[in-house]
């Protein structure tokens, strides 16, 4: 079956980096655009950043722009989230996310970011 499994998360201080990991299996997974989202507590669930198959066209976030990179290796059917410069409000669960032909969106379990000093 289709599994989403985000690693890389953890406590950082404010101004560090932080690489997160998304594995995706039961899929193919180079024929499908991958999404990081993130949920702080008491927020909604906001995308932080997509990036399409084939070509690799990446969108962020504009809170995100010029600090968080997403990239993806379908060789090891993994995208990743490196996010530099974290400030508090980063805080957040980051789950990853992709969306079948049928419309169908899959989400992994997250994993959980805290930046605090």
């Amino acid at each position: 079956q289709v599994q989403l499994v985000e690693s890389g998360g953890g406590l950082v201080q404010p101004g560090g980096s932080l690489r997160l990991s998304c594995v995706g299996s039961g899929f193919t997974f180079s024929r499908f655009t991958m999404s990081w989202y993130r949920q702080a507590t008491g927020k909604e669930r906001e995308l932080v950043a997509r990036i399409t198959n084939v070509y690799g066209n990446t969108k962020y976030a504009d809170s995100v722009k010029g600090r968080f990179t997403i990239s993806r290796d379908d060789a090891k059917n993994t995208v990743y989230l490196q996010m530099d410069s974290l400030k508090p409000e980063d805080t957040a669960v980051y789950l990853c996310t992709f969306r079948d032909y049928l419309e169908k969106d899959y989400w992994g379990q997250g994993t959980q970011v805290t930046v605090s000093s």
